[in-house]
């Protein structure tokens, strides 16, 4: 039956499951933009606060099989499980699961993992899913020729988009700010707030408009050297940039 009755329609309970139905999508999308951000800024996270989500199948499936880093770097695996009391048990690259008791893990970002090609072959082998976009996550590395001492990228000048409304709507839909002039994401890395920004040329009322350079800062101040934007800034900065064009540009370092 593709649409209720009337009579069903207009029914108390039918309101209250479709409110529920309602909160439950925003539950859900909630979970998924609070641990992605979590791997974007690879913020410590208390295991026990894991513990106490992972019940919540809006929460499980989002954490379940990302990477996670506990107190030893070599210790590294896919999440399957988490206990009452915090432990976690995760599958290595061996295929040997690991129990871990951590009193924080990381779910690092894909820029920053040695392993990441093995990790993508050993998900596949597993057909892993990942509901949070980490192992197979667009990245960007600095080119080995950058020059260091210029504070914006311009490869993405004259990028041809469309209206302002559909650039807003883009980004709104990517997890980005956007104004009148510019669309920017903030990143944590190193204890630092970095925000990437790429500006937008044209009219409000223009159909054709073109993106501008793009920089990075942090916060109150002038655009950084590119030689001290950190990798997972630079990485985040370029997708974002790649997403708003359509495709990536030359010159703007290695794409995995």
């Amino acid at each position: 039956m593709k649409t209720l009755p009337k009579a069903l329609r207009d029914h108390p309970e039918v309101d209250r499951l479709r409110q529920l139905a309602e909160w439950l999508d925003r539950h859900r999308a909630d979970c998924l933009a609070r641990v992605d951000a979590w791997m974007v800024s690879a913020l410590p996270v208390p295991t026990g606060l894991l513990a106490r989500v992972w019940p919540d199948p809006a929460w499980q499936g989002v954490l379940r099989d990302l990477v996670v880093v506990g107190d030893d770097p070599e210790q590294l695996g896919l999440l399957r499980d988490v206990t009452d009391q915090g432990e976690l048990r995760v599958v290595d690259l061996d295929g040997e699961t690991l129990r871990l008791s951590p009193r924080t893990v990381t779910l690092p970002h894909p820029v920053l993992l040695p392993d990441l090609v093995e990790l993508r072959e050993f998900a596949a082998e597993l057909g892993v899913t990942q509901r949070v976009e980490q192992l197979h996550r667009a990245t960007w590395t600095k080119p080995a020729d950058l020059d260091g001492s210029a504070t914006w990228v311009p490869d993405f000048r004259q990028a041809r988009l469309t209206s302002r409304s559909a650039v807003t709507a883009r980004a709104s839909t990517l997890g980005y700010q956007a104004s009148n002039a510019a669309v920017s994401c903030r990143i944590h890395e190193a204890g630092r707030i970095v925000e990437a920004s790429v500006w937008i040329n044209g009219e409000y009322w223009e159909n054709q408009l073109t993106m501008g350079d793009l920089s990075w800062r942090l916060r109150g101040s002038r655009p950084m050297r590119l030689a001290d934007v950190g990798p997972v800034a630079w990485s985040e900065g370029i997708r974002m940039a790649a997403s708003l064009s359509g495709g990536q540009p030359v010159g703007t370092g290695k794409g995995a």
